[in-house]
Parts: C-alpha cells; structure tokens; sequence
C-alpha cells in the first residue's frame, strides 16, 4: 500500500499507461481522479475501475476546463499528492507528407497540454507532492519519420527541469518517466490499417534489444516508485524504461515511413 491515504490524479487515465496506473494506484491505496476529454472512453475506464474512482471530463489544451476539473478534485479530495500527465499523442511527421494540423496537434496536446495540466493542478498540490510527467526515448533516438513527436517529448525533459527548479521550494517534486515504445491503444492512431501498426512496430522492435514492446504495467510500476515516497529524493529525474534501446548503437538507423 505505497499509496495509502494518498490523491492521485491522472490525465489520459481512460485508456493505455494512464489507464494501467490508475488501476495499480487504486490496488496501493490511493483514491483516483481520472481526467479524459473522450466522454466513451472515460465511462469505459470508470466502469473498470469502480465507481469510487472520479471521472472528469475536460481538455488538458483548453485550461478553464483543466482548472474546473481540478477544482472538482479539490472539493472532493482537499489536495492532491501525485500528479499523472498522461495525456498525449504521437503521429508520424515525415517533412514530405505531415500536415499543419499534425503538427500543432501533437505539440499542443503533449506540450502545451502537459503544462496547463501541471498550472491547474498546482493550487491543489500540497508539499510532498509528487508531479510525473510522462517523455519518451523518442526524443533521442532519432527515428525517422517522428520528428515532431521526438521533439514535444523533448521539450517534456527541458519543461521538468525547470518545473523542478520552480517546484522544490515548495516540496514538490518533478521527474519524468521515459518509455520506450509501449503497446496501447495509441498505435491504432499511427497507421490506417493493422499491418501498417504491425510494419511500424517490427521497425521500432528492431532498436530494443528484449526484443519486444513494453507493457503498461510495466511502465506502471515504474510510474509508481516516482509517485510514492519512495522517490522522495528524486527531482528533475528521467526513468527510462526502454529494454535497452537507449543503449543499442543500431536505434539511429531504423526508418519509418
């Protein structure tokens, strides 16, 4: 129960890694607030994880709703003692074929979503409080074809330092979870058909010397050292969970159209 008696608060907990740690949270004593803008999604995720968990629907681009649904999370829980910014996306971005709407897409939702999602929570965090934000391998492995994607979860890494920096004065701590390429829902949103996610994935399996994607348990788990007070110490961290492929010299050279 390395959670008891504490809030957890998780954007993107309707589906994938968010999804994974809401369930582990709860099953280590937390109460769990989960914050999607998919209304079917989030119904789905709550009827999994039981009606004690609050749902909230709201936009982590648009912050008067972000701060409406933590204000709800106020009310109901009084403070919140770990923040979860889950909510993301990933697209490929080729300089021959991305579009303007592609591009602003991914950076709003995975940047600038992650730092209204942080402003808004922040009246609401209480000293001891634990912010993750969530990175990828991504932003330096250098996998053709993902270049805006590489570079708004690199942008993730250089916003957690200075949230650390900001945040340490008050007790709060910021780290950063980087996985590799985990296995959820959000690869349907790469290609058009299942053998385009299955071209994609052998590609990226090719960098990862376990030979297979992550699960979102396994990032779970990692995300869960970071939220408890086993972490206490931890500030501006990055805890890679990538079977190895940050290390493996043949990542640069995979290709992805």
């Amino acid at each position: 129960m390395q959670l008891k008696d504490k809030v957890a608060v998780i954007t993107g907990g309707d589906s994938g890694i968010g999804l994974a740690c809401a369930r582990l949270f709860l099953a280590e004593g937390a109460d769990v607030a989960i914050i999607s803008n998919n209304s079917e999604a989030l119904s789905a995720a709550q009827n999994q994880l039981g009606a004690n968990v609050m749902a909230i629907q709201a936009d982590v681009t648009i912050p008067k709703t972000l701060g409406a649904a933590f204000a709800e999370v106020g009310d109901r829980f009084g403070h919140i003692d770990v923040l979860f910014a889950g909510a993301g996306v990933a697209s490929t971005t080729p300089l021959d074929g991305a579009s303007v709407e592609t591009v602003e897409r991914v950076l709003t939702i995975n940047i600038a979503g992650s730092f209204y999602t942080v402003q808004a929570a922040l009246p609401h965090l209480r000293s001891g409080a634990s912010v993750i934000l969530v990175g990828s391998v991504m932003s330096t492995m250098g996998y053709a074809g993902f270049g805006v994607y590489a570079a708004s979860k690199a942008g993730i890494s250089g916003m957690a330092r200075s949230l650390a920096s900001e945040l340490t004065p008050r007790g709060i701590r910021v780290n950063t979870l980087v996985p590799s390429a985990t296995r959820t829902p959000i690869w349907n949103s790469l290609a058009q058909t299942e053998a385009q996610v299955q071209e994609i994935e052998q590609g990226l399996i090719r960098s990862i010397p376990i030979g297979r994607l992550n699960n979102a348990e396994e990032v779970a788990h990692a995300a869960l050292f970071l939220a408890s007070d086993r972490s206490s110490s931890m500030r501006a961290a990055e805890l890679v969970i990538d079977g190895g492929a940050t290390g493996a010299p043949q990542g640069a050279s995979v290709y992805l159209a």
